[in-house]
């Protein structure tokens, strides 16, 4: 078995989390954005924050993005810059 194979499996788990049209839309909408929280995405989004934020939690569960609280509101931010090829490469942005 290829020494790679842990790398390929987390490769994997990415992809598996991105394969989601809301999380595609989130993920690609941070990057643009810089940072947002969910209230800014509900707007944007048109679908219930408790929708959202399940979202946000699969993809904060991988360490693609986290959240930053500042006052009563929590910032996401993507992390793993592997993200914003796979974006690029998949929707040409």
């Amino acid at each position: 078995m290829d020494s790679n194979y842990k790398q390929y499996e987390d490769v994997a788990e990415m992809l598996k989390v991105l394969a989601h049209p809301v999380r595609l839309c989130i993920v690609k909408n941070l990057l643009e954005k810089g940072g947002c929280n969910v209230t800014n995405m509900h707007s944007c989004l048109g679908m219930p924050q408790s929708t959202i934020s399940q979202h946000l939690q699969k993809l904060k569960s991988i360490g693609i993005i986290k959240g930053e609280r500042n006052g009563l509101e929590i910032v996401y931010e993507v992390v793993d810059k592997r993200v914003d090829k796979v974006i690029e490469a998949l929707l040409d942005k």
